[in-house]
């Protein structure tokens, strides 16, 4: 079964961050904690959002899928940005991260969202057989960018005296 997470979830979903963190070899970089995970997806005005995998027998989490809209200049619309997709290892293969992904188009389809999109590590091959097999293109041609901790702060510290600084949100 796959189902909207609740405030209730968070635990479970750091919890499958961490081992996602774990199978992408970079668990240090798994920082959030449960207090920043509620607020970015049930607080106030929301970040992000959460699908949850469960077991039809147990009723046990056995998945996620983490997503957030993101708006296109191109289109002139909103599209999908799915930043996780986990499921954990005893239940893979059991259809979860297909009913996660097929959950995740319809509710693209139900907004009028014209892009879903996420990245893949190179490495993970098991992983983008999957993804080849339901139809994914690759943009081989686009390079991920990320400027974070200190080249962020410096060049943070360059901008230019701006006319209007009323926040963008």
């Amino acid at each position: 079964m796959i189902r909207a997470a609740t405030v209730n979830d968070v635990a479970e979903i750091r919890a499958m961050i961490r081992e996602l963190a774990e199978y992408e070899r970079a668990v240090d970089q798994a920082r959030a904690t449960e207090e920043q995970l509620r607020e970015a997806m049930f607080g106030e005005h929301p970040a992000a959002f959460a699908l949850i995998a469960e077991d039809d027998e147990t009723g046990e989490a056995v998945g996620f899928a983490l997503w957030f809209p993101h708006f296109s200049s191109w289109t002139g619309t909103r599209g999908m940005h799915l930043e996780d997709l986990f499921v954990r290892p005893q239940a893979r293969g059991g259809g979860h991260g297909k009913a996660l992904l097929a959950s995740l188009a319809a509710i693209c389809e139900r907004r009028g969202y014209e892009r879903f999109e996420w990245w893949v590590l190179a490495w993970n091959e098991p992983t983008i057989d999957f993804y080849k097999s339901l139809g994914v293109d690759f943009l081989d041609e686009w390079r991920v960018c990320r400027l974070g901790g200190e080249p962020l702060r410096e060049l943070a510290a360059q901008v230019p005296a701006v006319r209007d600084q009323t926040p963008a949100l």
